[in-house]
């Protein structure tokens, strides 16, 4: 299993997680996050934002799933600007359901 953490504009949100329910992803977590990327924020006239809004989305999928839900993302989330975002993949060793006890995804 992988856990995808995906970083993304937030206007972009909704359509990404739209598209990953519509892919059969439908269990992510969801965080409003502020940062920067290698652009070191944003100048806009006079004034400098050192930290933009993001959201980050948060889901574990098997590895078989992984290419298709970072795909997804990618495609979905992509406007071809500085500040699209980022996917990580970290690989997760184990994951338990907390009602049910389940040892499963």
């Amino acid at each position: 299993m992988k856990m995808i953490r995906a970083v993304l504009r937030p206007k972009k949100t909704d359509e990404v997680v739209e598209a990953l329910a519509e892919g059969g992803f439908v269990a992510l977590t969801k965080i409003n996050v502020a940062g920067r990327g290698k652009q070191k924020g944003v100048k806009v006239g006079d004034v400098y934002y050192d930290e933009l809004p993001k959201t980050m989305l948060l889901m574990v999928v098997n590895d078989k799933d992984v290419e298709k839900a970072i795909g997804i993302i990618s495609k979905t989330s992509y406007t071809g600007n500085p500040g699209d975002g980022k996917i990580f993949v970290i690989p997760v060793e184990k994951t338990y359901t907390i009602r049910t006890g389940s040892e499963e995804l």
